[in-house]
């Protein structure tokens, strides 16, 4: 399919105006089997690492879809539902839509938390023709009967896997509960664990399954690393790596939010333009991390895997695993922001002796060796044995009771 078109496709004039405005010229693999299938009517079981085009796979025949039915949305309903599992990829895949859609006429609205709902409600009054939603805000809004699901005649669920990781798998069964059962339904995943297997052929009728690689494999352009250096040296050692005038645009991951404040705290006092992102920022100081992350005006972006598959942003050269992530899936996610539409890049990762059991686990979920190398950051940065850890008194006996341990008089009790 070497010459294959999106015109070739079967797509209509207008989405490829609008695609050729954006200069969208030749569809990845996933797009090329998709599409035709999709415009048939079918359901399709999409497999597809992070950045191989899933979204305009599945929007650009959904689209098209709803543009020839030429019905109207009933009030506060939805022709079209697309669930996704985080906030930051139901925004990108909201203007994603709205862009392949621009000349098609079609309503569109996102739900999502983390926002005043009052915008949302006012959005679904009149009915939209794409609604893109979180799955715990959109169960909120049905259940104040602000939105109705009993029009929906095609249904997304868009990162399967990440609604798994992240606990959603009943609310998205309860959604697709209140679907019609006459619909079209796509489950789009990058990988497949025997939960969301279950619930591709619960929800799917007779689909047809596209696979464009192999779900544990990372992509080929993406220079693997590994750095073994120890917990208290890890943000010395980023601030150093930093220097390097081709580290660009970074995404840096930790596991914890806490974490996240503090990598990002020590950057910018150090004089990086750096920011954070993570599940206990407001959805407007997440917007305002990416709107800076895309513009440029901040270099290094700080996320805990809330981010892994929500940033959508071109160009990204490297990917740091400031902390090795507890799930090895997790690591293919997190990578997978650099070297997206054919170009290269370089993930890093930090590993300190306690994370070697995780470097283990991704090393044989990604059938390679992940490529040691050795830093050049000076023993002068290297931080004294005691940074970073609490400082305790010694256990000392009491030798009037040598069972008990000894405690600071202010935490005796009163005689």
């Amino acid at each position: 399919m070497t010459n294959t078109t999106f015109a070739s496709l079967g797509l209509c004039e207008p989405l490829l105006r609008a695609l050729a405005s954006e200069k969208y010229t030749t569809p990845t693999p996933i797009q090329a089997r998709a599409i035709p299938t999709l415009l048939a009517g079918k359901d399709l079981l999409g497999i597809a690492q992070t950045g191989t085009g899933k979204t305009a796979a599945f929007g650009l025949p959904s689209l098209q879809r709803l543009a020839e039915e030429k019905t109207r949305a009933d009030h506060r309903s939805a022709r079209a539902l697309i669930l996704a599992p985080t906030r930051e990829l139901a925004l990108q895949i909201d203007v994603s839509l709205k862009t392949y859609g621009r000349h098609l006429g079609l309503r569109h609205a996102v739900i999502l938390g983390g926002v005043n709902q009052n915008p949302q409600i006012a959005a679904m009054k009149p009915g939209v023709d794409v609604l893109v939603a979180t799955p715990g805000r959109l169960l909120d809004l049905v259940q104040q009967r602000h939105v109705r699901l009993d029009g929906v005649t095609t249904l997304v669920v868009d990162e399967a896997d990440r609604m798994l990781d992240m606990g959603f798998i009943k609310d998205v069964r309860r959604i697709v509960s209140m679907l019609p059962k006459k619909r079209q339904s796509m489950l789009f995943s990058a990988t497949m664990p025997d939960d969301v297997a279950k619930l591709a052929g619960d929800m799917l009728h007779h689909p047809e399954r596209v696979e464009v690689s192999p779900p544990t494999k990372t992509a080929d352009k993406i220079d693997q690393r590994v750095i073994h250096i120890e917990q208290k040296d890890k943000r010395a050692l980023l601030s150093h790596l930093l220097r390097a005038d081709d580290m660009k645009r970074v995404i840096v991951f930790t596991r914890t939010k806490h974490i996240a404040n503090r990598v990002s705290d020590h950057l910018s006092r150090a004089g990086y333009a750096a920011d954070a992102i993570h599940g206990n920022k407001s959805q407007n100081a997440r917007q305002r991390a990416l709107a800076g992350f895309k513009s440029g005006a901040v270099r290094v972006l700080v996320a805990t895997d809330i981010a892994a598959r929500g940033v959508d942003v071109d160009d990204i050269t490297h990917v740091v695993n400031f902390e090795l992530p507890n799930e090895p899936e997790s690591y293919i996610h997190r990578i997978g922001r650099t070297a997206r539409a054919g170009s290269a890049g370089i993930a890093i990762s930090f590993c300190d002796p306690s994370e070697r059991s995780c470097l283990r686990d991704i090393e044989r979920l990604v059938k390679r060796q992940i490529a040691v190398v050795t830093h050049d950051l000076p023993a002068s940065g290297l931080a004294p044995a005691n940074v970073g850890e609490e400082r305790r008194r010694p256990q000392e006996r009491n030798y009037k009771n040598p069972k008990r341990r000894w405690r600071p008089r202010s935490n005796r009790r009163a005689a």
